[in-house]
């Protein structure tokens, strides 16, 4: 990457995006959330596949559920030592070169006829879906401050849907037309955003010119240094255990008496929960107008409530314990998503400079809580049963309230 200009040049005046009274063109905005959405639900089209992937490739049920380990694996490795590189580089060319990697990726996921080739070209797909990570603090930056929460609201929405909806898509696609087109019509898509974001995306400054080893030895000076930063990524960490656990054991519950419902059924839960994404935009309007820190502290509430209101299913009828469950994941969605668009607008206002590396922290904070919600929320389930999953979940979003509740907790920027 040494030969990436190091001076901030403007794109070519057919590749600007008209102006809007923002600064920001509606159409630059919904090429930033789609490509963010796309980028991240390339982590999850797998999930729903594996059984006939398995059946297709002669793998091992244990084998090919290395799959969605090495994509998550490899996201979480792009997250601590690629995103960093934001604030290094022309975050336009990270974007570039990581959506052509992507493309081949998923290109050569599609094709696998093994399962060493599907777990390396995963690991790939992990490595370079963080170009989300790069595209939402690319809408920080391009944002004016005054508007800054409720444009990185709307990106968050478009990544958060992908992740939502991704499971559901590839189920479908998968079953009307096979695995492999799944990763061939995921590999078209990144192409696609690849070449809008090309003539489309501006080019960037680079606010760092540490070399790759200080970079990345900023992030522990970061947050040495941030106490906002910490409370973030601790407080987001918290809530996304919740979060991880009701998602990672929901399917096995939903299996068992009194519902014995199919996966298919699971996935219809997605759908309900993508209404949480509509919070994004809603919540940073309100962190634009009142203050992020409200925000978090709403959000946090509303989660926490959600999942306390689920210890109540035993009073119910089956079909009332479903509808309590859905009603339960569109709140704790709505409280999840809002509190991390207003942790977001926090954290970019700490170090305009830094903000891929404070953005690569609280990330690396919230998919800590994922991994340990999943690992805790199975553990939990096996031994003391669905409501244990209820109790955990309570127990981490009040944990994240009191983060949020701490004296000085708004001041401590």
């Amino acid at each position: 990457m040494n030969s990436i200009q190091k001076t901030h040049t403007a794109a070519p005046a057919s590749a600007q995006p008209a102006a809007h009274a923002n600064g920001l063109s509606p159409a630059l905005i919904g090429l930033l959330a789609t490509g963010a959405g796309l980028a991240v639900a390339s982590l999850y089209y797998s999930q729903p596949m594996l059984g006939v992937l398995a059946d297709d490739i002669g793998a091992s049920e244990r084998a090919v559920g290395m799959v969605p380990m090495s994509t998550q694996l490899g996201y979480a490795l792009g997250i601590l030592l690629l995103a960093p590189l934001g604030d290094r580089y022309d975050r336009r060319r990270i974007i570039l070169i990581k959506a052509a990697i992507l493309t081949v990726a998923l290109l050569l996921a599609g094709a696998a006829s093994g399962v060493g080739t599907l777990l390396a070209a995963s690991l790939a797909i992990g490595l370079t879906a963080t170009m989300a990570q790069d595209i939402v603090p690319a809408a920080a930056t391009l944002a004016p401050e005054q508007h800054r929460g409720r444009i990185v609201g709307t990106v968050m929405t478009g990544l958060l849907l992908g992740i939502l909806l991704s499971r559901v898509v590839s189920g479908f696609v998968a079953e009307h037309f096979g695995w492999r087109a799944m990763f061939v019509g995921a590999s078209a898509s990144i192409a696609l955003v690849g070449l809008a974001a090309w003539r489309g995306l501006p080019r960037f400054h680079p606010t760092s010119r540490l070399s790759y080893g200080a970079l990345l030895g900023s992030l522990g000076t970061l947050v040495s240094k941030h106490g906002a930063l910490r409370r973030a990524a601790l407080a987001q960490g918290l809530l996304s255990v919740g979060f991880s656990a009701f998602w990672s054991t929901l399917a096995v519950m939903l299996h068992g008496a009194p519902f014995h419902l199919g996966s298919a059924a699971a996935g219809a839960f997605g759908l309900a929960g993508a209404a949480g994404a509509l919070a994004a935009p809603l919540a940073g309007r309100i962190s634009d107008k009142k203050g992020p820190e409200l925000v978090t502290r709403l959000g946090v509430t509303l989660a926490a409530l959600a999942f306390a209101s689920m210890a109540l299913a035993p009073w119910f009828s089956t079909q009332g314990q479903l509808v309590l469950l859905a009603l339960a994941a569109i709140g704790f969605d709505l409280g999840v998503q809002a509190t991390l668009v207003a942790h977001q607008t926090i954290v970019y206002s700490i170090e305009p400079g830094a903000r891929s590396r404070l953005n690569a922290v609280l990330f690396v904070g919230m998919f800590v809580g994922m991994a340990a919600g999943a690992a805790l929320g199975s553990l939990v389930l096996a031994q003391w049963g669905w409501i244990a999953v209820v109790a955990l979940a309570t127990l981490s979003a009040l944990l994240a309230l009191v983060v949020r509740m701490w004296p000085g907790a708004a001041k401590a920027h």
